[in-house]
């Protein structure tokens, strides 16, 4: 018999559920990429909605008095749907607040819109769900761009359409962590969520890309094109997504065998070693500490929130306040709250900031302004792997918070120094940053959602994820504000705002924090720990 070519015997080397497990985690990554695609654009654009006067000014100067030598003088000729500031309303002085109020639109229906979407998603079809809220988007991302060619300057319009987005995006995040929550177990969930949450920097990217193509020439292109991506996929995502490993009959944990398991009878047996394991494995210790009243004694039993579902199924949805009682949970969306703060003020207001510091346009701030979403992947991925191998979220997360700090107070004076110290501080500054904001909004918040004390509930991941990401989304949505109004007074002031919000990301919250929780972080990580707690408890 000949031998079986190397590829093939590479694909029947994996099993059934592998493979879907593999295609479930490629599907979900694109699809919440093209949702950041859709957000990037109007970051991009904005050095396009408001050019400077001056540098206008300055060349019809030099051409007027060139021209009255000559004995003749042309006008400035300008496109019918321009003046010489860009384009109205965004042509006037007070244009920062006007951008930034078009930011505050979108991420503050985002905000609220977010903590209904997690209770609404969870009673209905992931897919049917997911695929309505990317056709709506896309819709609303396009509409944005057709102002450019229907030659609309009105502000409300412009307002109405980035709050109508910010809605119907809602229902991308609670959908796609549910999805793949359901699919992976809990082995290794850092790094496989690590990895996968880099679809934001990846959408990011392209949606930078994307809009930075067309933004000089037409930038109602830089929201049709993505705007038309996330609506096919959406398209996709309701002709392939798969919601639950129950729905193709596969396992609904993530089980690795060797090739002498390859036969049914075994594979089953293994299975239920590994589900009687993981029903038996200790809390998390860093968990254990949040669940400690006072910081005394040990976990009791009585201690732990239950949760079931009808006749103690566990099938049903859990309640808003029911999920708040769920330990960690209020702690974390305070901590993202102020995580996502940062993340987003880079997000709406960096390639700006890139063409007042480095002078350049708005096509090669939009490029370069990719960089910090670049640092971000390997933060994100780093920030999984460690918090896998040494168990521990949330002092994964403080020191990374610990270490942004001052990364943006010499991100601000470093990036006036030059374009090359620009680019290593856009890719250390997005690792520090989007660590610990990936690490809570994906494997903090699947923990969580399937934590013991709900007794199997998994319908809970849907509102615990929703509850957190809405709670940071109200960061989000207060930090591109907060630029708009203070930028006017420097970019310094800026980042002063960025290193006070880091700071109160590691202080805010008072259980996360909790002096019994640093020693307990001190007791497990003696080296870096203990320094780490002494120096918050001093």
């Amino acid at each position: 018999m000949a031998r079986l070519p190397a590829g093939i015997r590479f694909i029947i080397s994996f099993s059934r559920d592998q493979w879907y497990r593999a295609f479930i985690f490629i599907l979900t990554f694109l699809l919440y990429a093209s949702f950041h695609l859709s957000r990037k654009p109007i970051s991009i654009v904005k050095g396009e909605l408001h050019k400077y006067c001056t540098a206008w000014d300055e060349a019809d100067v030099r051409f007027s008095s060139q021209s009255s030598k000559a004995g003749s003088i042309a006008p400035h000729q300008l496109p019918d749907n321009e003046t010489d500031c860009g384009w109205a309303p965004f042509d006037k002085n007070n244009y920062q607040q006007l951008l930034g109020a078009l930011d505050y639109s979108f991420l503050c229906a985002y905000a609220v819109g977010m903590y209904l979407s997690g209770i609404i998603g969870e009673r209905l079809p992931i897919r049917y769900y997911l695929t309505f809220g990317m056709l709506a988007s896309g819709a609303f991302t396009a509409l944005f761009g057709l102002g450019y060619f229907y030659n609309i300057h009105s502000f409300g319009f412009y307002v109405v359409t980035q709050v109508i987005n910010g809605l119907v995006q809602t229902t991308g995040w609670p959908s796609v962590v549910t999805c793949l929550g359901n699919w992976f177990g809990k082995g290794r969930r850092g790094l496989i969520m690590g990895v996968w949450n880099s679809h934001t920097s990846v959408g990011n990217i392209l949606g930078s890309l994307i809009a930075g193509y067309w933004v000089s020439t037409c930038w109602g292109l830089s929201f049709i094109v993505p705007g038309a991506i996330v609506a096919a996929m959406g398209i996709v995502c309701f002709l392939f997504l798969i919601e639950h490993p129950k729905d193709v009959r596969c396992s609904s944990t993530l089980v690795t065998h060797s090739k002498a398991y390859e036969n049914g009878t075994n594979r089953l047996r293994l299975q239920k070693q590994s589900l009687k394991s993981e029903k038996n494995r200790p809390l998390d210790p860093e968990m254990q500490c949040l669940l400690l009243s006072d910081g005394k004694g040990s976990v009791h039993p009585n201690h732990m929130l239950i949760l079931p579902g009808d006749s103690g199924s566990g099938t049903t949805a859990i309640s808003f306040t029911g999920a708040l009682k769920i330990p960690g949970v209020v702690e974390f969306s305070l901590c993202l709250l102020f995580a996502k703060l940062v993340s987003y003020t880079f997000l709406f207001w960096l390639p700006l900031y890139i063409t007042n510091v480095d002078h350049l346009d708005a096509k090669k701030a939009g490029e370069l302004s990719t960089l910090f979403d670049v640092g971000g992947i390997f933060g994100g991925v780093l920030a999984g792997v460690i918090s896998d191998r040494l168990e521990k979220r949330a002092s994964t997360c403080g020191l990374m918070l610990l270490l942004a700090a001052p990364t943006l107070y010499i991100f601000s004076t470093v990036s006036k120094m030059g374009l090359e110290a620009t680019v290593a501080m856009l890719l250390l500054s997005g690792a520090l940053v989007s660590g610990p904001y990936a690490l809570i909004t994906t494997a903090v918040s699947a923990d969580l959602g399937t934590h013991k004390s709900l007794k199997g509930n998994a319908h809970a991941l849907s509102t615990v994820t929703a509850i957190i990401d809405g709670t940071g989304s109200v960061g989000a949505a207060l930090g591109p504000l907060l630029a708009g109004l203070i930028s006017p007074s420097g970019w310094s002031n800026v980042f002063y705002m960025l290193m006070f919000a880091d700071t109160c990301a590691l202080l805010v919250s008072p259980r996360l924090f909790h002096p019994s929780h640093l020693q307990c972080i001190s007791a497990m990580w003696p080296n870096t720990g203990g320094t780490f707690s002494r120096a918050l408890l001093s």
